[in-house]
């Protein structure tokens, strides 16, 4: 699943949202690393802040939990994909 949303379109119709992207991020983090082991990043960080705080909002999540979210919600993306062909392809992959 990793190396599925790591290889989604970077532009165009089927191009995660902001907020796609932070979700999976989020969830990612979780299920590897589990909860937030480190400062928030400083004030200029904005980027850093933006993903610190998705992460931050999955805690108490266990790492099974957040794998499993993070697969449910690369089926949710792809069964909205454009490409239906490819994303049916992407699907057998996942399930």
């Amino acid at each position: 699943a990793v190396s599925i949303v790591q290889n989604l379109p970077k532009d165009g119709e089927d191009k995660p949202t902001q907020n796609d992207q932070l979700a999976f991020y989020a969830l990612f983090k979780q299920a590897t690393v589990g909860e937030v082991n480190v400062p928030r990043p400083g004030t200029f960080d904005f980027a850093g802040k933006v993903k610190w705080d998705a992460w931050k909002s999955q805690e108490g999540m266990s790492q099974d939990d957040a794998k499993e979210k993070y697969v449910k919600l690369l089926r949710e993306y792809l069964e909205k994909a454009s490409d239906k062909e490819q994303a049916a392809k992407l699907l057998e992959q996942v399930r």
